[in-house]
């Protein structure tokens, strides 16, 4: 019998990898009683056309088959015809876009078509979990660097005061370093990198021959004040950028799970490769039901209404009211410059965890379980968002989800409202 379960022992390439914090605290938040602001979950309804478009397409039976494995064509061409508009460039919609399973699909499939055992793989801290437990799987090495935070005196802090140092930037790479993995606007830190800050990024690839993978799934979620720029359209960067969209950020359709890849023939090709022996294709009648919505909002992109336009309005107050709530309770928030999570810093928060004296884990777990256990809201530890070398440095903070509906906020507040009570 022992012989027998060691030949069912796991792979070694998910060694360690099996704890992950979205079923863990998306099992916490389960109970109705608990106002979940914790994982990235629009309660708010997505736009009626988009539901409309899928309702129809599910009534023809031909759109309910299999497509073409690497996105069904009227998606591809929709998002060739969007995407061209901000490259200012012909982009080829069956060579250099590949439609995915979600984003997570897109990640998947650029580091395992393009990454190697031995290779090594920049990380910015803090970062989406996935990142590293998808290089490791590749047999490749994480190498991680922290933004840090220069906040300036008598200013709210920002996300924008959360920067990487250029030297100990650069000090990452070497002839080793197969890729960078960039993330703008930034989850869970709401960053929006400058241009500025992606030259210096352009500038070290480009040296050292590097790869960039670009998570810009909440590109259309940046607000008053800010710009997101395409590090992909930066001189020398196409020919060694993948660029990665999501459906569900950009139509708030998170269910649909679906996300694209755009980059040039040379790199999406391994990816292609990648996905003809995974997952194959996806599904039909989401993307045809995607394409519809695109070209819909393709055509009144100055259009207030516009979802690209809309949205971020209709966020940017649900930050602003999020940054209130949490300093009246005592928690400092970092105001996001893009995305729809607001972190903010319970370090000097008065709370009683004595019945979690016992727990290893950071301060910001405990301190997540008991706000869940005792005030019913539910958040995110930071520090999961981190290696285990750097997690100290963020545990102080958790994060927040602002793109829930009025009523789930109207309860947050209330819960909120009565924590301050007692704390005054």
């Amino acid at each position: 019998m022992t012989k027998m379960s060691l030949r069912f022992k796991n792979a070694k390439r998910i060694e360690g990898l099996d704890s992950n914090i979205w079923i863990e605290f998306t099992k916490l938040a389960a109970d109705p009683s608990v106002v979940n602001l914790g994982q990235g979950l629009p309660d708010i309804s997505p736009p009626v056309y988009v539901k409309e478009e899928l309702s129809k397409i599910a009534a023809i039976d031909n759109l309910n088959q299999y497509t073409r494995g690497f996105g069904h064509p009227s998606l591809v061409k929709a998002l060739s015809c969007l995407y061209e508009k901000f490259y200012h460039n012909k982009i080829n919609p069956n060579e250099e876009i590949l439609v995915t399973v979600g984003a997570y699909g897109s990640l998947f499939n650029a580091i395992q078509g393009l990454i190697d055992e031995g290779d090594e793989v920049i990380v910015i801290v803090p970062f989406f979990d996935c990142y590293e437990s998808m290089v490791r799987m590749a047999g490749a090495t994480p190498v991680f660097v922290p933004l840090r935070c220069k906040p300036v005196d008598g200013k709210k802090c920002s996300s924008s005061d959360w920067t990487l140092d250029p030297q100990e930037l650069a000090s990452k790479f070497n002839s080793k370093t197969k890729a960078i993995i960039l993330n703008t606007p930034h989850n869970p830190l709401g960053k929006v990198y400058t241009k500025e800050e992606l030259q210096v990024i352009a500038d070290l690839c480009i040296k050292y021959d590097t790869l960039c993978i670009s998570d810009e799934v909440y590109e259309w979620l940046v607000y008053t004040g800010n710009k997101h720029f395409k590090i992909a359209t930066f001189p020398g960067m196409w020919e060694r950028t993948i660029t990665i969209g999501s459906a569900g950020k950009t139509f708030s359709v998170t269910g649909w799970k679906l996300g694209w890849s755009i980059g040039p023939k040379h790199l999406i090709k391994h990816l292609q490769t990648v996905q003809q022996n995974t997952v194959y294709t996806c599904a039909t009648p989401l993307q045809e039901a995607l394409a519809q919505a695109f070209w819909i909002d393709i055509k009144r992109m100055d259009d207030p209404e516009c979802y690209f336009n809309s949205l971020p309005k209709e966020l940017e107050v649900k930050r602003d009211r999020m940054v209130h709530l949490l300093e009246s309770v005592g928690l400092k928030s970092i105001v996001p410059d893009g995305g729809y999570f607001i972190i903010a810093d319970v370090s000097l928060l008065d709370v009683d965890l004595l019945d979690m004296k016992d727990s290893n884990e950071p301060y910001d777990y405990k301190f997540v379980k008991w706000m869940i256990k005792n005030k019913k809201l539910s958040a995110i530890p930071v520090s999961a968002f981190c290696n285990a070398e750097t997690k100290s440095q963020f545990e102080k903070f958790v994060r927040f989800c602002f793109i829930k509906k009025d009523s789930t906020l109207d309860a947050a507040e209330e819960i909120i409202k009565a924590w301050s009570r007692q704390n005054s």
